[in-house]
Order: structure tokens, then C-alpha cells, then sequence
């Protein structure tokens, strides 16, 4: 990874700064998007005591909201003339429903339009530094997820759990549709599920689902095993002409029908494409 640059997201926490320090020690340097100033400054100082003299930087987003997405994609892709990868990581959980100030749920917000827009906003940059790799934690959720295109705001019977399987779902259809438009650009667009992990996930999600995180958490994964497959997707050879792929442990993992049905991955960029012109 020496002279690779790397833009990640929910990096200031769990998997994400397990992966970004890691790629730091093999020579990347790390750009990465937060939200609360002073675990950005503590991500920094990590960064840059495992890696000094690399120039890390932090911005700052609400990534829930598409119109902060696009801004400080825009201010990553002036500042930065090169990305050799892009790591999707954002997310959360919401055991009640929560509309942003744009309108819409909140968790379809962060956890999918963030990893659409941001990547449509530094997808030129990526492009021109091919071959690059693009990067988006998913999950095993996905396999009870649902997406309905006429409610992707969920408006009608409303799940937390069922809300984030539905965009871990997002989150497969849209790195298998950016695959399949990025062929033969150099490019490469994978997901992952990165386990059951032991962090700051779903604490803030309120409700029965936070208690129950609570409970489970002795008995989950650490950050550094939940991070490995992340790790592997944005540094290994292995994969670098992979593209379009799902994978859990470093091997490619199986899909529900929903995540492999082409038309509802069709269906959904378009309904993201007017949601990210609207806003």
C-alpha cells in the first residue's frame, strides 16, 4: 500500500479503525470522513503514531444527509488528486424510525445514499487513479432484508432490524450494479459481511435492539477479525481484478435472491439517482 491513498468512512471506530490503521502500517495514507471531533483527533493521533509523516486527514459530515455527503465529497475530491481506494463503512441502526432533515429514514440515509453519493462524487478520482478499488461493508442481514422500491422510506410497517436488513441489501445491489457499469475501467467494486462484531455498533439505536447488543456483545467477534475481510479487499492481490463480489472471511459468501436479482439493482439506482438530484 505505500503511496496509496485511501477515503474511508466510519472510520473513527470498530471495524473501520481497525482497517484504516492497518492499511496506515502498510504504507496508505489515510483520508477518512467523521462526525465528532474528537474521535476524529484520537483516529489521527492513532494514524499517525503507527504511520507518521503521511499527511492523514480528517473531514467532517453528517453522512446522513445527502447534501453534507456531497460537500465534503467535494472538498475530498479538489484536495485530493489521487484515491487508489474508497471504503464504505458508515452505518447504523435504528430500533425506532427517524427521518433526517432532508426527509428521509434515517437508516436508509446513512447506510445506503451515503455510500451512493459519496461515491458518485469521487468516482471521477477513482477512475483516473484505476486500477483502484471501492469498498462497501455490507452484511449477513441482507439476508432477511426487503426492499420495497415504492417504500424504500419505509413508511409502512416500520422495523429497525428489518430496516437495516433492507439496506445491507442496498448495499450488495449497489456495489453489483457500480460493478457491472465500472467493467473494464480498472476499477473494482466489492462488499462484505465482516461478522457479528464486538463495537460501538447499534449502541445508540435505542430501544430492545441496544439491550440486546448489550447482552451479546461478550460473545461476538473482535474488531480485528470483524476488519480482516475489509483489510483484504482494499490491499490484496488476490482480488485485484475481482469485482462485483460478496464476501464474508475472505471468500466469497452467498447471496439471498433479492441481492442477486439485476433488475431491482437497476431499479434502485435510478430511484438513488433522483433522490441524490433532489437534494
Amino acid at each position: 500500500m505505500n503511496g496509496k491513498v485511501v477515503v474511508a468512512t466510519g472510520a473513527t471506530s470498530g471495524i473501520g479503525a481497525v482497517a484504516v490503521e492497518a492499511l496506515a502500517k502498510r504504507g496508505a495514507r489515510i483520508v477518512f470522513i467523521a462526525r465528532n471531533s474528537a474521535r476524529a483527533k484520537a483516529t489521527l493521533d492513532r494514524l499517525n503514531a503507527v504511520a507518521p509523516g503521511q499527511v492523514h486527514r480528517a473531514h467532517f459530515a453528517d453522512l446522513a444527509l445527502i447534501r453534507e455527503t456531497k460537500r465534503v465529497g467535494a472538498e475530498i475530491a479538489a484536495a485530493e488528486p489521487k484515491i487508489d481506494v474508497l471504503i464504505n463503512n458508515a452505518g447504523a441502526l435504528f430500533s425506532d424510525r427517524r427521518i433526517t432533515a432532508e426527509g428521509l429514514e434515517a437508516t436508509f440515509a446513512l447506510n445506503h445514499m451515503s455510500y451512493f453519493t459519496l461515491t458518485k462524487m469521487l468516482l471521477p478520482t477513482v477512475q483516473s487513479s484505476a486500477p483502484a478499488r471501492i469498498v462497501s461493508t455490507a452484511s449477513a442481514a441482507h439476508l432477511r432484508g426487503r426492499l420495497n422500491i415504492d417504500d424504500l422510506q419505509t413508511r409502512i410497517g416500520y422495523s429497525g432490524y428489518a430496516a437495516y436488513g433492507g439496506s445491507k441489501l442496498a448495499n450488495i445491489l449497489f456495489t453489483r450494479e457500480l460493478a457491472r457499469r465500472l467493467g473494464g475501467t480498472g476499477v473494482t467494486a466489492n462488499c462484505l459481511h465482516p461478522g457479528v462484531v464486538a463495537t460501538r455498533f447499534a449502541s445508540e439505536s435505542g430501544g430492545w435492539f441496544s439491550r440486546l447488543i448489550g447482552l451479546a456483545r461478550p460473545f461476538m467477534i473482535s474488531p480485528e477479525a470483524g476488519a480482516d475481510t475489509i483489510i483484504f479487499l482494499a490491499s490484496s492481490p488476490e482480488v485485484a481484478k475481482v469485482s462485483g463480489g460478496y464476501f464474508a472471511k475472505r471468500k466469497p459468501a452467498s447471496l439471498s435472491a433479492a441481492a442477486r436479482d439485476d433488475a431491482l439493482a437497476a431499479k434502485l439506482w435510478a430511484a438513488s439517482e433522483a433522490l441524490y438530484a433532489e437534494h
